[in-house]
This record gives C-alpha cells, sequence and structure tokens, in this order.
C-alpha cells in the first residue's frame, strides 16, 4: 500500500499534469491524492449549488505555477 505523501510541500499547479490549468492535480499533489480522483469530485460538484466554477478560478488566478 502506498503511503500518502506529506503536506510539506507549496500548493502549486504542476507543469506536466494539467488539464486545464493544474488546480485539480495541484490540490491531489498537495493532498497526496491521484488527479483523476480530484477531478471526478470536482465534476460531480459541478452538479450541486454552489460556487463551484468561481472557487476553480480563484485558485487558478492565486495558485503559482510550479
Amino acid at each position: 500500500m502506498t503511503q500518502p505523501m506529506p503536506r510539506t510541500h507549496k500548493l502549486t499547479r504542476p507543469r506536466d499534469d494539467r488539464v486545464i490549468a493544474g488546480v485539480c492535480a495541484g490540490l491531489a499533489r498537495w493532498l497526496g491524492w491521484k488527479p483523476t480522483t480530484v477531478r471526478i469530485l470536482f465534476l460531480l460538484s459541478l452538479l450541486l449549488p454552489g460556487p463551484q466554477t468561481i472557487l476553480y478560478l480563484v485558485l487558478w488566478i492565486i495558485m503559482p505555477s510550479e
């Protein structure tokens, strides 16, 4: 079983694992999860009411690139 990565690194958007902006990949790396899991959770969250799209755009702006 693989141990999750410790959260000792900063929250950044990776250059190599981007689909749109790299926000989900960056969050997955920070949490120690697979990027696909975070992307699916984000897409499912779009079915619920809330500011998910605005949050994604804000994270895109404030998260630095690697």
